[in-house]
């Protein structure tokens, strides 16, 4: 999840990091907008989806835009279809572990590893 810009990159680079570490990883981008929404909250959409897509790009990772008010189930679906092993989460400062989305998909992928990465 990530909210701004300067967040998706960050969550982007954690992500980077960790395919590194298993070369034979993909890196995908996941981005779940809600059915009628904007993109990212943002009413430049067009350029925040820009700036996903190169910035993606330039970390070697595939980016997928999906609409779905079922954001946790969206997400989860995806990453069994797609075999996924970690998952790169945003946070708030505040305490993570009473984030409902972290809490649902934790519950929905048992077998995969999470790694929040908090704001600043």
């Amino acid at each position: 999840m990530c909210y701004t810009t300067k967040t998706c990159e960050r969550l982007i680079k954690k992500g980077a990091e960790l395919k590194r570490n298993n070369e034979n990883s993909e890196l995908y981008v996941i981005h779940v907008a809600k059915e009628g929404d904007n993109f990212l909250n943002n009413p430049f959409q067009d350029d925040a989806l820009e700036y996903l897509f190169d910035i993606s790009k330039e970390y070697g990772a595939s980016m997928i835009v999906l609409r779905s008010n079922l954001i946790a189930k969206t997400i989860a679906e995806f990453a069994r279809t797609n075999n996924v092993s970690d998952i790169v989460l945003g946070s708030s400062p505040l305490d993570y572990r009473n984030n409902s989305i972290i809490i649902e998909l934790k519950s929905l992928l048992p077998g995969i590893q999470f790694h929040i990465v908090n704001g600043e």
